[in-house]
C-alpha cells in the first residue's frame, strides 16, 4: 500500500461516474428522462426544463432536492422514472472489482441516487459483492451531498472514524464536506460535469481512472 494511504480503513466511493467512466455516458439517460419530468411536470419546454434542472443541480445538490423544495415532488415517484434507463453501455470490470477487493478494510458505496438503482449498476459492473452497504439518498433522510448532514449521517450510520477514511468522488464539490471533516479525498476527474468556478484546495489526489489508481497505490512500496 502506498505509504501516504496506510492510515485509511474505510474506502467510500461515490457511484456515478465514479465506479464507471463518464465516457460510457450513462447519466446522459437519467439527465434526459429528468428533463422530461420537470418539462411534464412543470408545462414547460424542454429547454426550460433544462435551465431548471441545472438551476437545481448547482443550488440545492439535487435536482431533486430544488423540486422536492419549490414544488413538493414526490421522491420516490421521480427516482423511479429518472432511474428506468437502458444500462447496456456498462460493462463488467473485473480488474475493477479486483482492485477493491485488495483494499485493506471496509468499503461503502455513497450515492444521491438510491439503492435500487445503484445495485443494478453495481451488478452490471460486476461489483455486486465488493461493497459492505450502500448509503443512498433515503439514507441521507433526502438531504444530498454536498450537505453537511448526509457526511455526518454517513459516519453515524457506520460508526467511521473521518480521519481514516478515504471518499472518492467525480463531483470536486462533493469532496470539500468530507475534506472539512478529515477525510483523504479523491477526485476522479474524468469528465463529468462540474460546479463553476470550482476550486480544488481540498483535493488530495486526482486521478482520470479508478480502476488504475487503485492498482498503483496497492503496488506502492
Amino acid at each position: 500500500m502506498d505509504p501516504r494511504l496506510a492510515h485509511i480503513r474505510t474506502w467510500i466511493f461515490d457511484l456515478d461516474n465514479t465506479l464507471y467512466p463518464a465516457s460510457a455516458r450513462l447519466f446522459d439517460g437519467v439527465d434526459a428522462k429528468m428533463g422530461a419530468y420537470i418539462s411534464e411536470r412543470l408545462g414547460v419546454d424542454l429547454a426550460e426544463a433544462r435551465r431548471i434542472q441545472k438551476g437545481y443541480f448547482h443550488a440545492h445538490g439535487t435536482t431533486l432536492a430544488g423540486l422536492m423544495a419549490d414544488h413538493d415532488v414526490d421522491p420516490h415517484e421521480f427516482l423511479a422514472f429518472v432511474h428506468d434507463i437502458e444500462m447496456d453501455a456498462l460493462e463488467e470490470n473485473a480488474p475493477l472489482a479486483a482492485a477493491i477487493a485488495k483494499l485493506p478494510g471496509r468499503k461503502i458505496v455513497f450515492t444521491n441516487a438510491d439503492t435500487p438503482y445503484a445495485t443494478t449498476v453495481l451488478g452490471r459492473l460486476g461489483l455486486s459483492d465488493s461493497f459492505e452497504a450502500i448509503h443512498d439518498i433515503h439514507a441521507m433522510n433526502l438531504a444530498p451531498k454536498p450537505q453537511a448532514s448526509a457526511y455526518a449521517g454517513l459516519c453515524a450510520a457506520f460508526d467511521l472514524d473521518p480521519q481514516a477514511s478515504l471518499f472518492a468522488e467525480d463531483m470536486a464539490r462533493n469532496l470539500k464536506p468530507a475534506k472539512a471533516i478529515g477525510m483523504t479525498t479523491l477526485w476522479v476527474d474524468n469528465g463529468s460535469e462540474q460546479t463553476p468556478d470550482e476550486t480544488h484546495e481540498h483535493v488530495d489526489f486526482i486521478t482520470h481512472d479508478i480502476r488504475h489508481w487503485l492498482e498503483d497505490i496497492l503496488e506502492a512500496a
